[in-house]
């Protein structure tokens, strides 16, 4: 297994929308299990593998408290989302450090692949369902802070901009 490189936003390649995986395979399960170690070692509950520069349907996340129950969604599709909607505080191993309100779906119905290719669906709530909607959005190509206001998103493009001018580089 190894650590994967996390795009920053605002990297163009994050608004890359991902192809459905073909076959999960071998291939497939290594990016899991990387981007699962990824995942951990950033300390994120969520990560797509639009994120780490692979454009195909995979997701990992662990919103668990004891950090050892991950779920692999491949092809995930929402086929249901309650009326209700909530407003929750999102961040992104993409948009390190920046925190804002996001409103979404309070829960979700998603019907996915797993590790082995098994067809399956979950019905997710609370941190569980505005992660998977998070997780979506960047196979769709959207970053949280699109949800943001203009003024909004340009400080923060700004700020992240300036930052990774700012450090040091490994060339």
């Amino acid at each position: 297994m190894a650590c994967l490189n996390i795009l920053r936003y605002p990297d163009p390649r994050l608004h890359t929308v991902a192809r459905p995986v073909a076959a999960v395979d071998e291939r497939i399960r290594r990016l899991v299990d990387d981007m699962l170690e990824t995942m951990y070692a950033a300390e994120g509950v969520g990560l797509a593998a639009t994120q780490v520069d692979v454009h195909e349907c995979v997701i990992v996340m662990d919103t668990s408290e004891t950090r050892d129950h991950p779920i692999v969604l491949v092809n995930p599709e929402q086929i249901w989302q309650s009326e209700e909607m909530r407003v929750a505080e999102e961040g992104c191993l993409s948009v390190p450090a920046i925190y804002d309100k996001v409103e979404r779906h309070a829960s979700v119905k998603v019907r996915a692949l797993d590790r082995q290719g098994e067809g399956f669906e979950m019905h997710a709530e609370g941190l569980a369902a505005v992660c998977v909607q998070h997780e979506m959005d960047h196979l769709r190509g959207k970053v949280f802070v699109e949800y943001l206001s203009a003024l909004k998103r340009d400080r923060i493009r700004t700020k992240l901009l300036k930052k990774a001018r700012d450090e040091p580089r490994d060339d």
